[in-house]
């Protein structure tokens, strides 16, 4: 019995410990330079996470092929001016193939010779509070991969023009590029933030919407447009003639005039709009009121709301000015002055007062002198 009980406890005892002791496959591998960068994304098993303790300076691409995440921990991974490589892939990160997955997060990726990184056919790339600037051909790079946005800010990219995001296929490329908004994307530069390729490998491309996505890219005619919250339109750029779109969301485009300023915003194709929709993307200053809303810049012939929008339409709104008029103030009332006694003193009064002083004096003198007598 001693012995059953002794070996019931030791089995406890052994997984107890088994449970206790972390599994070192899923400790996450800290580095702190180029060289131990490099040995543990190519020693790292997949799924497991690399974690910056400091800036690095790379002096070369870095390809990864597995599923990977890299934690920049808030710190800045920077392409050195001695850039060693002379391979034709210049890019900083390039995940490649369909096997891989590769997650950049609370990192910052500044300068290199040509994308800061890169998904090649068939790989995924996800960007999660990543910020990229100062790489001459552009911020990221979907060469046939797939680019997942959850939090990406694009800093000045590309050389002669900004290139934030390029959709693009390579000549040895399989797959096609897809590009998928989940999340936040801001940019210094309005132009070019989402470019389709024009080098002609380009045939067809998918960009796709999340429901909690902030920022949509849509299609708007021939355009890709990217847009923010409200649907103000923040960068558009042309599809080259030989690429085909797979986008999920159709639009056109509504250029609306007010003030000499213009806006404009994007509404699902096929769809009447609302007066109080344009107002809404209006400012006015206090004194101003809108008459109408017109299909020409001279007010001649109105906007017909009831209409369904099918192409780019501009809308001209009519601003007036109301005078304000402010109300006089009410004149101040006239202190109104003290009454005074104005009676006039007449001579019976003033008799009156010297008849009370001599009686009063007489009295006084009768009662002396009745006095002195008494005591005489």
């Amino acid at each position: 019995m001693k012995k059953t009980v002794k070996l019931i406890l030791l089995t406890i005892a052994m997984i107890s410990a088994f449970l206790i002791i972390p599994n070192s496959s899923n400790a996450a591998r800290t580095v702190y330079n180029e060289e131990t960068l490099n040995n543990e994304i190519s020693s790292a098993d997949p799924g497991e996470t690399i974690v910056l303790q400091n800036d690095i300076t790379v002096t070369k691409p870095i390809v990864i092929a597995k599923k990977l995440t890299i934690d920049g921990n808030g710190h800045n991974i920077v392409g050195s001016n001695d850039w060693t490589s002379t391979s034709g892939n210049q890019t900083m990160f390039t995940a490649q193939f369909s096997d891989a997955k590769l997650t950049l997060k609370n990192i910052k990726l500044k300068n290199g010779p040509k994308y800061g990184v890169q998904s090649y056919d068939g790989a995924t790339v996800i960007l999660d509070n990543v910020s990229i600037s100062g790489f001459n051909y552009g911020g990221v790079l979907a060469n046939g991969g797939i680019v997942e946005v959850k939090n990406l800010h694009l800093g000045n990219n590309g050389a002669n023009e900004n290139n934030g995001i390029e959709i693009d296929k390579g000549s040895a490329a399989t797959h096609n590029p897809t590009l998928i908004m989940n999340g936040v994307l801001t940019s210094e530069s309005n132009k070019n933030v989402i470019k389709p390729a024009e080098n002609g490998y380009l045939t067809e491309f998918t960009i796709t919407n999340t429901e909690n996505t902030t920022n949509k890219v849509v299609l708007s005619g021939n355009k890709v447009v990217l847009t923010d919250s409200s649907n103000n339109v923040i960068s558009e750029t042309s599809i080259p003639d030989k690429a085909t779109p797979n986008v999920d969301i159709k639009t056109i485009i509504v250029t609306i005039v007010a003030n000499n300023k213009t806006n404009k915003i994007t509404v699902e194709s096929g769809k009447t709009i609302t007066a109080d929709l344009l107002k809404s993307h209006i400012n006015l200053e206090e004194n101003q009121t809108i008459d109408g809303f017109y299909k020409d810049a001279e007010y001649k012939e109105q906007f017909k709301f009831e209409n369904p929008l099918t192409t780019d339409t501009t809308i001209y709104a009519k601003i007036s000015t109301i005078e304000i008029t402010e109300p006089e103030p009410e004149p101040e009332p006239e202190p109104v002055p003290e009454e005074k006694d104005e009676t006039p003193k007449t001579g019976v009064e003033n008799y009156l007062e010297i008849a009370v002083l001599t009686l009063l004096f007489s009295v006084t003198a009768i009662v002396i002198l009745k006095n002195k007598n008494i005591k005489g």
